[in-house]
């Protein structure tokens, strides 16, 4: 990184986490206009992170009528180059225009534009709570893949900087759109699997096998000061980056933050634990020495303030409801009885939020309407709490008390501290 470009970061990046009452720049749509946007305005768009759910979420919004992507940021120039290719193609084929979007290499660039009203994250953990924080403060709203964040401490700041700034967002947290999902969850929230007692939920297990931590040379292609962000500094490893930051823990929590960021989600949403969480966790867990060192066995129990228990595994992936008179299944839409999950609601039986359109949809529809999203800053927050939570436990490797109202393990300063991380210069939280 030059030293012009590094004092440019360094400044924006101090602004923003400096106590500020209005956002640095507004977004076009916001300009004139109070409350939702007319169905006649065009949501303009950029995503951070284009590879893998990246070039997912890319393909999900180039085709949508009500949105235009301007901007593909990616610290790998060859990645970049090759989305804003497929964009571009694409556009021209729609007959929507020539060269619509452009490649950004630094993700301070995207903040700092005043045309952009939606921001797309899918980049490695790390990056997710700084980045939304920025976007959120300078008028923008954020669609941010799963897990949302990488500390506890994270979430709690991101959903105070959404509800500050009046910022709709999106989780990643897709089955909270699925319709089987929605149904196993209203079987037992209407109590038609009797009282629930117990959950069990699996994450599968990766790695499953040891990576030595070899430093190689950076690629021309790729800004490795920019891919660490606050992470700490540590040499380059073709298996540190891209897909293979899940397994190491600068960077991601395992397969139980990027699986179990689904899975433990649904589970949140059937106890209707959504603004909670388990007072009590312990586990154990294995997880192999060198490069890759997320827990990739587990064995966890948590405890809830209603009296019901959740068991986390490595062995299988999914979530299952138990009650007094029978199971649901959630991902499988099977159950015993099946009448639990097939009998309609009836008007006075609970039912749960139901968006329109998938989950990118019922953004751009919330980004429109500034309604509720399927996957709220809150629930995100929530869900990967009971994951960072269950990491924290086979760290320490002893039982823990959680207060999920004040967020914190009740005397206990070890575990505390393990809420955040401190962060590399100049980034801040």
């Amino acid at each position: 990184m030059g030293q012009q470009r590094a004092m440019g970061r360094r400044g924006f990046l101090r602004l923003l986490g400096a106590a500020g009452a209005a956002p640095l720049v507004v977004p076009a749509t916001a300009l004139g206009r109070s409350g939702s946007m007319s169905p006649t305005d065009r949501i303009l768009a950029a995503s951070v992170g284009a590879q893998n759910r990246g070039k997912d979420l890319i393909n999900g919004v180039i085709r949508h009528k009500d949105v235009m992507l301007l901007a593909v940021c990616d610290v790998d120039e060859k990645i970049r180059a090759q989305r804003v290719g497929e964009c571009n193609k694409s556009y021209e084929e729609q007959e929507r225009g020539k060269n619509i979007a452009s490649g950004i290499n630094d993700f301070c660039e995207v903040m700092e534009r005043t045309d952009i009203d939606v921001v797309l994250i899918a980049t490695p953990d790390q990056h997710h709570a700084h980045m939304a924080i920025a976007a959120m403060r300078t008028g923008k709203d954020v669609y941010c893949e799963k897990p949302m964040t990488l500390t506890i401490a994270e979430g709690r700041a991101m959903a105070e900087t959404a509800a500050r700034y009046k910022r709709v967002f999106q989780v990643g947290s897709q089955r909270r759109s699925e319709e089987k999902v929605r149904r196993s969850c209203e079987a037992v929230r209407n109590g038609r699997i009797g009282k629930l007692l117990r959950v069990e939920v699996g994450v599968g297990m990766r790695p499953a096998k040891p990576m030595p931590d070899v430093a190689e040379p950076v690629p021309k292609e790729l800004d490795y000061e920019l891919w660490l962000g606050p992470a700490p500094w540590a040499p380059y490893s073709k298996n540190r980056c891209h897909y293979n930051f899940r397994f190491v823990r600068d960077y991601s929590g395992g397969e139980m933050t990027n699986f179990g960021a689904h899975f433990f989600d649904v589970a949140q949403w059937g106890i209707g634990a959504d603004d909670t969480g388990p007072v009590e966790i312990v586990g154990k867990g294995e997880f192999f020495d060198g490069l890759w060192n997320t827990f990739s066995k587990l064995d966890l129990t948590y405890r809830y303030a209603n009296g019901v228990v959740m068991t986390g595994t490595h062995k299988f992936a999914g979530c299952k409801f138990i009650g007094t008179e029978g199971w649901v299944d959630a991902d499988r839409l099977v159950g015993e009885p099946m009448s639990a999950i097939t009998a309609p609601l009836g008007a006075n039986d609970v039912h749960l939020f139901q968006p329109r359109g998938g989950h990118m949809g019922n953004f751009i529809e919330c980004v429109r309407t500034r309604g509720r999203t399927a996957a709220t800053v809150e629930i995100g927050h929530r869900s990967a709490t009971v994951c960072h939570l269950g990491n924290i436990a086979m760290t320490l490797e002893r039982k823990l008390r959680w207060d999920p109202k004040a967020e914190e393990f009740p005397g206990d300063a070890e575990a505390n501290r393990m809420r955040h991380r401190p962060y590399r210069e100049p980034y801040t939280l």
